[in-house]
């Protein structure tokens, strides 16, 4: 196997970071509430578009609650602030498919001017609504989808039924899981659906992923779920955690990650430690993920998919965060969970330098723990000038945005 220091200076081509200066991470960069009370606001997840391509409007929720979980007949609000009219609130519809970790999965469609997509439910099943935002008009596809494709024709979905019964947080309730007492069903996995027709295929069953060999095997009794799809970015394959919970894990669990063809063929684990948490494609053919591999130490670092190739990330925080790429792949935007005095603090790291910067330090309040707690989920605009964050730390969960340019440049 290729080392680890071998492989990063091929793949990962990071520099050791230099001894961080303290001015340098007190010269924080301008930052504003965007949304405002009485009411709350997020968008939640850090891998999904939420700037417009004209980085004119950021989409968001709205609740009028917090700090306990969903309950069926709590709907949220879904819409648009726009930057350039005072950061005017404008409300584009509803959902009762949602959670605080990823809200409804509510984000601009690939490939569109001024189309959204989020999840609801109708009844006693999910759904996803397609809309222009300029015209109004608005159609439904009778599935609820996770990630979209870069060209926005096909999306991918979890069994979000099993997510709400195994990970609270990250499902949807109002409906339950017909498979909740049994471990890896053949009858839910991963679905494909078709955003123009609606038609849906299973592409991976729970039972086909539970059946690839794990070293040293599942402990006894245990119960598996998929979370965290991805579409690389030129739509040939996907990425996905399988995740498993039994006897030894308690209330913990154990993560392995899987690619596999945009058909459902061609399936490559890629990481078989049991230590996977946020990723994202950097490219085609490389993922950014903090995870245990090789000494099994958990770092930020870089899978090559279809091998067993990985490099740690030298310079970037060790502890766990949410990564992106701001365009170009040379700055990685990221955060913290709360330190001891509650602060989260999102960055930036300069791969060609190794230079590392400190967005601010955002309090959380110790109310915002567990299932709804509020994490910063950085995401960037089009352009990588600007970044936004959802943070209670002005008294409830609003979004903030963060000017990037004296940074990036």
């Amino acid at each position: 196997m290729i080392s680890r220091r071998t492989f990063i200076q091929s793949l990962a081509a990071t520099p050791l970071l230099p001894s961080l200066r303290a001015q340098e991470t007190e010269r924080f960069p301008p930052v504003r509430a965007i949304t405002r009370g009485p009411k709350f606001h997020w968008f939640a997840y850090y891998d999904k578009q939420q700037f417009d391509p004209t980085n004119r409007f950021i989409l968001a929720n709205e609740v009028d609650f917090e700090h306990r979980s969903p309950k069926p007949d709590d709907l949220i609000r879904i819409g648009m602030v726009d930057l350039q009219d005072g950061d005017k609130w404008i409300e584009l519809g509803e959902s009762r498919a949602w959670n605080w970790q990823q809200g409804c999965m509510l984000q601009w469609v690939p490939g569109t001017v001024s189309t959204v997509m989020w999840n609801d439910r109708q009844d006693d099943h999910f759904v996803c609504h397609i809309m222009d935002v300029k015209t109004g008009s608005r159609r439904t596809v009778p599935h609820p989808i996770y990630a979209l494709s870069p060209d926005g024709n096909w999306g991918i979905s979890p069994d979000f039924r099993r997510l709400n019964d195994t990970r609270p947080g990250y499902g949807y309730c109002g409906v339950p899981d017909p498979n909740r007492d049994v471990l890896a069903p053949e009858d839910a996995g991963i679905w494909k659906t078709d955003m123009e027709t609606g038609t849906q295929t299973l592409l991976l069953s729970l039972a086909d992923v539970a059946k690839v060999p794990q070293p040293g095997g599942f402990s006894n009794g245990s119960k598996h779920w998929f979370n965290h799809l991805l579409v690389a970015p030129d739509g040939k394959r996907f990425t996905f955690l399988h995740r498993w919970r039994g006897e030894a894990e308690g209330k913990g669990w154990k993560t392995r990650q899987f690619t596999v063809g945009a058909d459902g063929k061609d399936l490559h684990l890629l990481n078989p430690s049991g230590k996977v948490s946020h990723f994202i494609w950097r490219d085609a053919t490389h993922i950014l993920a903090y995870a245990g591999w090789d000494e099994q130490l958990w770092r930020f670092q870089v899978f090559e998919d279809k091998t067993n190739k990985a490099g740690v990330i030298e310079g970037m925080l060790p502890a766990d965060g949410h990564c992106t790429y701001l365009p170009g792949n040379e700055w990685i935007l990221c955060d913290t969970y709360p330190d001891a005095e509650r602060n989260q603090k999102p960055y930036l790291f300069h791969l060609p330098t190794g230079r590392l910067r400190l967005l601010g330090k955002f309090q959380s309040p110790k109310e915002y723990a567990g299932e709804w707690r509020c994490d910063t989920h950085p995401r960037s605009s089009r352009d990588g000038k600007f970044a936004c964050i959802d943070s209670p730390h002005a008294g409830g969960r609003q979004l903030h945005l963060i000017d990037l340019r004296s940074i990036t440049g």
